[in-house]
């Protein structure tokens, strides 16, 4: 063998000696994972992680399953999720799921029409959905992780379904990754003495995290009680898990020449020209009896500081006829920039009904794809923060946010509409056109 010949032998040996070692480093958990991520010593049933986003708790959860069966532990394992699309894109093929944590020759087979997991060494691993529970019905496994078990629609059967199912082995043993909301399971959970319960905060991970995501969290939400809940993982306490509280509102100073609240129809008209933008947001109601839900009608502006004034709340029981004109007219009266309405719940009359009737009013639907909590939560941040003020009181409207919380059975259209038009101002830039425009939150 020449030189040369010999010389490039030993580049690709230690190449390939350096590609290993990096791979090993790579997948080494142990290395890599803070300590509050290795799995806990001692004798427990249930793992339960309370952590903010951005913790790393789906890469715990991989990571914990990846150990378990690496070390043969376990052989069935359940992957429970709120949706079986949670499953897949989550817990299994997401950037931290399990299909990443494996080296490559270590990679179970995936069958994802099966939502199932199968290991050389026999080793077996099956998706489940929370909000198909009744699934669980059966089958019997000897570990299983659960992610963010605190949004599960349906956790308590969830949940205890799959306690009846962990009979394998001689300690079968679950893993729950999530970000805590105020729930009895969750309370009751972490009390239990046979649940081992790890805490830990956003920020312990922002060297894992972008620059920009740390700094908008830290700005927005940081010593806020949803911060404290979201970024710290902390389980809040307070009345019930209720967003807002009466110390959030605050309300504008008004000197002796101001006009009185009697003397003008609509006594905060005269904050308009001290305004960026002003819109006006619209939660119809589908019909009109004395059943009928209200019709959320709220008026809000955005000053050059960027604190959003709630201006106005229109809000009744009205005939389209009547609710529509009263947009109409607050629409003139406020210079305003946009009416938005959502389109889950008769939104589409509003597009008629303005089309028909204002064609010059420009017009924004929106489309609720999460539930009304999680789109007021960063509502409910801007007022602790002291970036919302309110024009005076507005005792129906302010009621109906000190009484939201996640286990409300209402309909709270006043909390609706003031939660889009929050949401177009504090987070939305302004459109300078007259045309239907769609947003999906």
């Amino acid at each position: 063998m020449d030189k040369n010949r010999a010389e490039s032998m030993i580049k690709l040996l230690r190449r390939e000696q350096s590609r290993r070692v990096e791979v090993a480093l790579r997948y080494d958990w142990h290395a890599n994972a803070r300590q509050n991520q290795k799995e806990p010593k001692g004798d427990w049933r249930i793992w339960l992680i309370l952590a903010g986003r951005g913790f790393g708790k789906t890469r715990t959860g991989a990571e914990t399953i990846r150990s378990w069966i690496s070390s043969g532990k376990c052989k069935r394992i359940c992957l429970l999720g709120e949706t079986f699309d949670d499953v897949r894109s989550v817990m299994i093929e997401g950037q931290s799921g399990l299909l990443s944590v494996f080296p490559d020759d270590e990679r179970p087979t995936y069958l994802p029409s099966l939502r199932t997991l199968i290991w050389k060494n026999g080793a077996i691993a099956t998706g489940y959905s929370a909000q198909a529970y009744q699934q669980l019905r059966g089958p019997q496994f000897d570990g299983a992780w659960i992610d963010e078990l605190a949004k599960f629609s349906y956790a308590d059967e969830a949940f205890n379904q799959l306690m009846f199912c962990m009979r394998l082995g001689k300690s079968p043993k679950t893993v729950i990754t999530t970000t805590p909301r105020p729930s009895s399971l969750i309370r009751k959970l972490s009390c239990m003495p046979d649940v081992f319960v790890t805490t830990g905060s956003t920020f312990e991970n922002q060297a894992n995290l972008s620059e920009s995501y740390i700094d908008s969290m830290k700005r927005n939400y940081l010593g806020t009680r949803i911060g404290a809940q979201e970024l710290e993982g902390q389980i809040l306490n307070e009345n019930n898990g209720a967003l807002w509280r009466p110390s959030f509102f605050k309300y504008i100073e008004r000197s002796s020449t101001s006009l009185s609240e009697h003397s003008k129809p609509t006594p905060d008209a005269e904050h308009t020209q001290e305004m960026k933008r002003v819109v006006i947001a619209v939660d119809p109601a589908v019909t009109c009896n004395e059943d009928s839900d209200e019709t959320g009608i709220i008026v809000a502006g955005l000053d050059n500081t960027g604190t959003i004034h709630i201006l106005d709340d229109l809000s009744g029981k009205f005939n389209s006829t009547q609710w529509i004109s009263d947009v109409a007219a607050a629409f003139e009266r406020y210079s305003a920039d946009k009416v938005i309405a959502e389109v889950n719940n008769g939104g589409d009359l509003v597009e008629q009904l303005l089309h028909t009737l204002y064609p010059n009013i420009p017009y924004k639907a929106v489309r609720a794809m999460r539930g009304k909590y999680v789109r007021a939560e960063p509502i409910a941040a801007l007022y602790e923060q002291g970036r919302v003020i309110h024009a005076k009181k507005f005792p129906i409207l302010e009621e109906q946010l000190l009484s939201y919380t996640p286990d409300s059975k209402n309909s709270p259209d006043r909390l609706d509409a003031l939660v889009w038009a929050a949401t177009e101002l504090a987070f939305n830039k302004p459109t300078e056109n007259n045309f239907k425009i769609w947003q999906i939150l």
